[in-house]
């Protein structure tokens, strides 16, 4: 959220407002006490003294200021300019939809559950909301608990810039980078081992896919180290010699491992927009994703599509099978069909364009301040 809140402000910025960012200090966090209380004291921060820090400021705020949450998940603060004009940025609802036993894969703790109906009824106390998606809206407005009088879908634009770099050279490159052998081409995943990246879906495709086809390109898992339950699935596959896990490759890099990439492979569960799949396009890499909103909305017509994991293990290696097959047809592609495959990508790309978002962002900060006149 940093770097989107600094997007958002330095764009603004350009497009001529004053902008401030208010985030809470961290007093009561820097005691030199236990670590163990070191959180509470950061609730102390968050939730008691900044909104007193905040109140005082509102008495020097002009009428013409819009306030800007960055995140549904900033909801406790809401409040404090209900009446005031404002606007809620939403990126997803996965921890929400979770705490209320919404997504059966991942559950939540008592103490989880309590803190995000905190949240909720914090930002239902908002009335103006710009949502990344259209499925995320579309979780908007089935969560709020109040009226909503604005809420618009605004997609990202990419933060950082991609392009296609040459593939012979992209893969040499990043081979040396990484002390792997890339040049015949690799299999690529981009995410962290949150439970709706499916990470172990990516292992259960990828060693699906090698038991019946004639390559044998390594699959690279870029994001985090594995989590312990991630590990265990790793070390099940017969292919685990050719599986590698890449964490803290830089952004120069990330943009030569999608180039050089023979596909992206992105079975996400969920996902508020889905980066990865936008990146690869702009990279020219074929992907492959699930066949749900908003993986659907970010890929558009251009990507392969699988279904979506199934909860019961028994019908986990079926459904991995014939995953398995997108990663084979996109191997099949003459020059030619890949080549319009790309192609394709570059124009659904053009959606997310940063100026563009920010232009539509200003549209609706507008027209929020114009509405409360």
């Amino acid at each position: 959220m940093p770097r989107y809140a600094s997007m958002i402000k330095e764009g603004m910025i350009k497009r001529g407002h004053s902008v401030q960012i208010w985030t809470p200090k961290p007093y009561f966090y820097n005691l030199p006490l236990r670590c163990a209380l070191k959180k509470w004291l950061g609730y102390l921060d968050q939730y008691v003294l900044f909104p007193l820090e905040v109140k005082l400021k509102l008495k020097e705020c002009t009428t013409d200021t819009l306030f800007v949450f960055a995140d549904q998940a900033l909801g406790p603060w809401v409040p404090l300019v209900r009446d005031r004009s404002h606007i809620v940025h939403c990126h997803d609802f996965l921890a929400l939809k979770s705490a209320l036993g919404i997504v059966p894969e991942n559950i939540t703790g008592t103490t989880g559950k309590i803190y995000q109906n905190f949240i909720r009824k914090g930002f239902s106390k908002g009335k103006n909301f710009i949502s990344i998606s259209q499925k995320t809206q579309d979780d908007l407005h089935s969560l709020h608990q109040g009226k909503i009088e604005i809420s618009e879908v605004v997609y990202n634009g990419l933060n950082r810039p991609f392009q296609q770099l040459d593939r012979d050279k992209s893969r040499v490159t990043l081979g040396d980078q990484l002390q792997l052998d890339l040049s015949k081409g690799y299999v690529v995943h981009v995410g962290g081992n949150q439970y709706y990246k499916n990470r172990k879906g990516v292992i259960e495709i990828y060693s699906a896919w090698r038991l019946t086809s004639q390559f044998n390109l390594p699959l690279l898992l870029i994001g985090e180290a594995p989590s312990t339950e991630l590990e265990g699935v790793f070390q099940n596959s017969p292919f685990k010699n050719d599986i590698h896990f890449i964490a803290g490759l830089g952004d120069d890099y990330i943009n030569k491992a999608y180039s050089g990439a023979n596909c992206l492979l992105f079975p996400s569960l969920d996902e508020g927009f889905g980066w990865p799949i936008a990146e690869a396009m702009a990279c020219g890499c074929p992907v492959i994703t699930t066949d749900e909103a908003p993986m659907t909305e970010v890929a558009g017509q251009v990507a392969f599509l699988i279904s979506r994991k199934p909860m019961n293990p028994v019908l986990v290696n079926d459904w991995a099978v014939n995953s398995a097959k997108q990663i084979s047809k996109i191997m099949e592609l003459s020059v030619e069909e890949r080549q319009l495959c790309v192609n394709a990508g570059f124009n659904q790309v053009k959606k997310f364009n940063t100026a563009a978002s920010l232009d539509k962002i200003e549209e609706f900060y507008e027209l929020v301040l114009n509405t409360k006149k």
